[in-house]
């Protein structure tokens, strides 16, 4: 007689795992993916677990289900959680685990960043960060300490210290045509901690929603839900936001907010043309509104000089935005946002951390020395290199897919074969220890119909060596991947 068959186990559910997300200013997706990381890394979430569906987890934890599904987008994305149809989301086979025997492991909770990020990068929203100004700014910040009076060692404005105000609204007027005097300038940790005040602003002068592209960077969408406004998705083609229909999504749902890369549009990288420039400040006028003009990267144009701050064609309607992020690295946790009084005594904001005195003037002098302008001169000439070997790159391996968006910033779209998913091109890309990211992340609307499947493509952070072997890779994972029936 056979012996009797072992019924295999079912995929182990994890959906009861505490995941801790803390308290801080840090945004909730990016607490919640720093505790899926540790809970893997320290098999609190074993091997070939399943996590709770999206809904479930946002449910537990008290959070938008937004903020779960671009976790779970991101992490399946790099390849440390995987999602199939009809099975969810769990942890890979393959799921690197601190050995049991290492009993402080479970109560270590990595920095984010710690993991090892692929050996071929092209991740989009990260800068060289071989090339970081260590030295300059370390000189920048000895000087400060050097010659800041002792009065000043503490925080004396709200908004910032009087020479890093200065010396922003100086660089922006000169850079970016930006309509700023000192007054005008608050000093903030960054993009989204400057959106985070001005949002929980508008929520409090009585805005109850706020249009923003889509597809467009998901964390200061997330940043303006948290504050209690709904997000209103809208269009966006290559030429920037469709003005025309963000003026019939208006008049559907009252928003009198919008949030825009008019610069260099993410992730299609579009500028925003000079007719829809134009259109967009008539709405705001008419309709009594604010614009939120993320300036992320408008340092960085290739074929011509870098467009005009859209801010200094109606300054009492422009909020301009931006920070060290994406010019130098996230690490320097600095940024801007220039809100003229005018616009300041309709959106208040929000009471909130400050940076520090001493980083506020090391600002100032980095600013004021010259260093920030001779970094970004320099890190122009790299990137536009790098395009162009990445674009020589795509033309030998991939002659017939497009690679498109205009010449600028650190990122380009690659347009998949149809039928190919870009899901399954990053998980075969990821088996080459090659990082890429792909469109449908940055959308607001999941699972639009004939929405446009494509690669994000990054090179920010590749090393120029690296390029001609990080293109092949991504090519043979495209070529590994059979197009699906019926797609």
């Amino acid at each position: 007689m056979p012996p009797p068959t072992v019924p295999r186990p079912a995929t182990a559910l994890a959906w009861e795992t505490l995941l801790p997300l803390g308290d801080g200013p840090a945004p909730l997706r990016d607490r919640l993916e720093r505790a899926i990381r540790d809970a893997v890394q320290t098999g609190v979430l074993p091997a070939g677990s399943a996590l709770p569906p999206s809904r479930l987890l946002a449910e537990t934890l008290g959070v938008s289900r937004w903020v779960v599904t671009e976790t779970y987008g991101q992490l399946v994305a790099e390849g440390f959680l995987e999602a199939a149809v009809g099975s969810g989301t769990r942890v890979p086979a393959h799921a690197p685990q601190v050995p049991d025997a290492a009993s402080t492991a479970r109560t270590h909770t990595p920095l984010r960043g710690e993991y090892r990020r692929p050996a071929f990068d092209l991740g989009p929203g990260i800068p060289d960060l071989r090339h970081a100004p260590r030295a300059r700014w370390a000189a920048a910040v000895r000087h400060a300490l050097d010659t800041l009076p002792d009065a000043e060692l503490m925080v004396v404005d709200p908004h910032g210290h009087p020479l890093a105000r200065t010396a922003v609204a100086d660089y922006l007027t000169r850079s970016r045509r930006a309509v700023a005097s000192p007054g005008d300038v608050v000093v903030t940790h960054g993009a989204t901690d400057g959106m985070a005040a001005i949002v929980a602003g508008l929520r409090a002068s009585g805005h109850r929603s706020i249009l923003v592209e889509d597809p467009g960077w998901g964390r200061l969408r997330e940043v303006a839900a948290s504050a209690g406004l709904t997000p209103v998705p809208v269009p966006v083609d290559d030429r920037g936001i469709d003005v025309e229909r963000l003026v019939a999504a208006s008049d559907r749902t009252g928003a009198r907010a919008a949030l825009i890369t008019p610069a260099h549009q993410f992730p299609l990288g579009a500028a925003l043309s000079s007719g829809r420039r134009e259109a967009i400040v008539r709405w705001a006028r008419d309709v009594d509104g604010v614009l939120i003009e993320d300036d992320y990267d408008a340092e960085f144009r290739y074929d011509r000089r870098p467009i005009a701050a859209l801010q200094g064609l109606a300054p009492e309607r422009v909020a301009l935005v931006g920070s060290l992020s994406k010019s130098m690295a996230q690490a320097f946790g600095l940024g801007w946002a220039v809100i003229p009084e005018g616009l300041r005594s309709r959106v208040p904001l929000a009471d909130r951390a400050r940076p520090s005195v001493l980083d506020q003037v090391a600002l100032a002098g980095f600013i004021g020395s010259g260093d920030l302008e001779r970094h970004l001169r320099a890190a122009r000439t790299r990137f536009k290199r790098r395009r162009g070997a990445l674009l020589a790159a795509f033309e030998r391996e991939l002659p017939d897919l497009p690679l498109t968006g205009i010449a600028a910033g650190m990122h380009a779209m690659l347009e998949l074969p149809e039928g190919v998913a870009s899901r399954d091109v990053r998980h075969a890309a990821s088996a080459l220890d090659v990082a890429v990211s792909d469109l449908a992340r940055y959308r607001a609307t999941a699972g639009r119909p004939g929405a446009l499947d494509a690669l994000v493509i990054g090179y920010g952070n590749l090393s120029d060596a690296l390029v001609d072997e990080a293109v092949a890779r991504l090519a043979a994972a495209i070529r590994s991947v059979p197009a699906r029936r019926g797609a």
